[in-house]
Formats: C-alpha cells, sequence, structure tokens
C-alpha cells in the first residue's frame, strides 16, 4: 500500500511541473483529495507558515521592483560583470549569488542573463561557462538568506526554531555555498568548445546581420534609474538588517505571556520568526511606498507580484499533500531510512536532492523533508550542512531560470542534451551542491 501511495504522490507531483504556473499546487490537491478520501488518510498540516513568508517576502522584493530598486541592482551588477569581461566565469556567477543573496529571490538573475551572455560572446568565452553556473548560484542563494521563504521555514517553528538558527544557516551555509560556486567555476572553465572552434557558433556567423548584432552592444548607454530607487534599496536593506538582527539577539524582541505555541507565538511568550518577518517587510514596503510616492496599485502589476501567487498556490498544494503522505507513513518511512541516515548522515541528502529535483521549490522541499530529518534523528548541523541539496530544481531542464539562460544565449552554447538531464547546468549543479554539503558539514563542525 505504502508503494502505491508513493506512486501517486510522485505522479502528482510530476504531472504538476510539466504543467507548469500552478500546476504543482493543484495537482497537489488531487493527490490530497486521493489520500483522505481513498485512502482514509488524516490531512496533515497546510504550510500556512511558508506561505505567509512567500506572501510577505515577494510581496515586499515586488514593491523594490515597483520602486525601481531592482532596476538600480541590476544596474550595479552590470557594472561589476563589465569590469573584467576576461574574467567572467568567476565574476558572474558570484555577482549573481550575492545580489540574489541579498534580494531573496533568483528574479534578478533574468536581467542579468543577456549581460553575461552578452559580455561572454564578445570576449568570445563560451556564454555556456558563466551562464550555467551563474544559474545554480542563483538557486544557491536561496538558502541562506534572511530574505527568502526557505531560509526562513527551515529556521522558523517546526523545523530547526531555536535561537540564533537563522544565524547558524547563514554562518554555514553561505560559505559553504561559496566555495561550491568556485569549485563549480573551475569545472566548467574548460567545459565545451571554444567558442570560436564550436561549429554551431561558426555557422551563425556566417549571417553578417547576427555577427554585426554579437559585436554591438549598449554597454556605453546610461540606464535610466528612477528617483526612488537608491531610497527603496537602503529601506529593504534596513529590513534585511533588522531581521538578520531579531534571528541573531531573540532577546530583543517583546515578550509575553506564556501560554500555548502558535504559528505567531511560542509557548515561552517569543515571537516567532514568521510573525517577525512578515512585520517588518511589509512594514518596510509600506515605507518604500511612502517615501518614494509609489502608487500601490503598481507593486501588483510587476513581474514578480504574479510569480508570488504562483509560488503560494504550488507551496499549499504539494506540501500539503506531501505533509498528509509523511505524516500518514511516518513509521514506515523512518524504519526504512533510519539505519543508514545514522550511520551516515550525509546520505540524507540525497533523498533531499531527489524530491527536490521533482517539487520545483526550494521551500517546499524544505518543508517537507527537513522535518523528516529532525524524525531521523538528525543533528541540527548535519540537517544545516545537507540544506544546499533542496536547489536540485535544476535536474529537469523546465525550471524558469534554466529554460531563460538557454533563450538568451545566441551563440547556442547553452543547451539542453539529446538525454533531457545532460543538459548544460548538471554538471555544476551537481558539483557546486556536493561541494556545498561537503563544505558544510566540515564550517559546521567549527562553528556550532
Amino acid at each position: 500500500m505504502l508503494l502505491i501511495q508513493f506512486i501517486i504522490l510522485i505522479a502528482m507531483i510530476l504531472i504538476g511541473s510539466q504543467m507548469k504556473g500552478i500546476g504543482l499546487g493543484v495537482m497537489g490537491m488531487v493527490g490530497l483529495i486521493i489520500f483522505v478520501f481513498f485512502f482514509n488518510m488524516r490531512p496533515g498540516d497546510p504550510p500556512i507558515d511558508v506561505m505567509l513568508v512567500i506572501m510577505a517576502i515577494v510581496t515586499t522584493a515586488a514593491t523594490l521592483q515597483a520602486c525601481g530598486g531592482l532596476d538600480y541592482l541590476v544596474h550595479l551588477a552590470e557594472k561589476v560583470i563589465r569590469s573584467n569581461p576576461s574574467k567572467i566565469v568567476f565574476i558572474a556567477p558570484f555577482t549573481v549569488y550575492f545580489f540574489c543573496l541579498f534580494a531573496g529571490t533568483a528574479h534578478l538573475l533574468y536581467s542579468l542573463l543577456p549581460i553575461i551572455s552578452e559580455v561572454a560572446a564578445k570576449k568570445r568565452i563560451r556564454p555556456e561557462r558563466p551562464l550555467s553556473v551563474s544559474v545554480i548560484a542563483s538557486h544557491l542563494a536561496i538558502t541562506g538568506s534572511p530574505m527568502s521563504a526557505a531560509t526562513a521555514a527551515f529556521a522558523g517553528a517546526g523545523i530547526l526554531g531555536y535561537p540564533g538558527a537563522l544565524i547558524d544557516i547563514m554562518k554555514v551555509c553561505i560559505p559553504a555555498c561559496l566555495i561550491g560556486i568556485l569549485i563549480s567555476c573551475l569545472v566548467v572553465l574548460k567545459k565545451g568548445k571554444e567558442l570560436n572552434e564550436d561549429p554551431i557558433f561558426l555557422e551563425k556567423m556566417k549571417d553578417p546581420a547576427f555577427a554585426a548584432s554579437l559585436d554591438s552592444g549598449d554597454e556605453g548607454q546610461q540606464k535610466q534609474i528612477s528617483k526612488g530607487a537608491k531610497l527603496s534599496v537602503i529601506i529593504f536593506s534596513i529590513a534585511v538588517l533588522m531581521i538578520v538582527v531579531a534571528g541573531a539577539f531573540p532577546s530583543l524582541l517583546p515578550t509575553f505571556e506564556a501560554g500555548s505555541a502558535s504559528l505567531i507565538m511560542k509557548a515561552n511568550g517569543e515571537l516567532q520568526m514568521v510573525a517577525v518577518i512578515c512585520m517588518v517587510t511589509l512594514t518596510a514596503s509600506a515605507a518604500m511606498l511612502l517615501l518614494t510616492k509609489t502608487s500601490a496599485v503598481k507593486v501588483t502589476q510587476v513581474s514578480l507580484f504574479s510569480s508570488m501567487a504562483t509560488a503560494v498556490v504550488s507551496v499549499f498544494g504539494v506540501v500539503w499533500m506531501s505533509a498528509t503522505f509523511m505524516s500518514h507513513n511516518k513509521v514506515e518511512i523512518q524504519g526504512f531510512l533510519q539505519e543508514v541516515v545514522t550511520l551516515y548522515p550525509w546520505t540524507f541528502a540525497i533523498a533531499v536532492f531527489i524530491l527536490g529535483a521533482l517539487m520545483f521549490s526550494q521551500a517546499a522541499t524544505t518543508k517537507t523533508m527537513m522535518p523528516l530529518g529532525m524524525a531521523l534523528g538528525l543533528s541540527n548541523p548535519a540537517l544545516i550542512a545537507i540544506f544546499p541539496a533542496v536547489n536540485s530544481d535544476f535536474v529537469l531542464p523546465g525550471y524558469p531560470t534554466l529554460l531563460a539562460a538557454i533563450n538568451f544565449d545566441r551563440t547556442g552554447s547553452t543547451k539542453i542534451g539529446k538525454f533531457v538531464v545532460n543538459h548544460s547546468f548538471m554538471v555544476p549543479g551537481i558539483v557546486a551542491i556536493v561541494v556545498a554539503i561537503a563544505a558544510g558539514f566540515l564550517i559546521g563542525s567549527f562553528v556550532m
């Protein structure tokens, strides 16, 4: 019976991921209906905390976008990337990582991809090299950013939930992921044929219009940045700092009368980080709108805000279905994994990696798998070291960041192979995550 239920779970995830958009969420609900009404499973807890964090954080990022702040960040990133084009294989991924780490979203990447591709092509560096690692870097930035839903869910109640959990995640995952990105850059440094030797590129260069467009550019043009852009970035920065401080020094937060634990309050009367994040970020949104005199309606019209609805529906459906399956089969699953995970904690990363590849959501994978890791008896340092494994959404080349990188590479070097999974992002992605997890275990042994 467990096998049949698992097949249904995987089938719903695979069908939903192929549907794109809210497909993962609605197919998750189909699976939940089957589990509850046909298998008589007791419904698990829906991921309300993650949904609230996604709504709050993405709304704030969308406000930053509406105020011109994201354009300003992209402008700064572009200057860094263009500063030393011959080193773009290293400069681009690290620039992408730090900017996405700050913003808590990989959406900054879309604006940077054409710049990375253009700069690489002009220097006749195979664009596949910096593009592939930059995509992976944008994903790894999520596991360590205090402004990402995945990190907030991991640090919050229900998983780690101890004072200073956010800081522990940052001080382990950020350096570990940076090491992973560095090794990944070295691995792709000579990946594929040099651009001037690539038959696909040489064929394209026979077209005079293509050749002329490739060597022309707008790097000399001054980008128009709105008046409130810098102010919105400052406000957003203050919000990030406040969340980090709240995670590092929970004693600074107000405390209330002790009682039963809830989504907002701990049993000892302290505020949950979910509440802190929501209050701080949405207050920052209000400050940005008021001080930059940006219309609140404009926020609802930007791309980030619409992506928030997709993320919320997807997480709601797939995590609720997965939580129901995990809760109902907890004894069997723990019994199956207990012995091997106890002896070799790193093997749990494989399970996280596989589910992450199917779910296409770091937050959903975190909410589904990390409580299981705790139930299996994994220590906090081990769970934090394994955290980067949730970034395996690059395995099946349907994630938007991968498709965007392929489309922006006009030379044709970034591509999906004949066997689908042998695409440009597979090697740098696996290398970066494996190295980040190994480095995480090592770093955690010193700093935790």
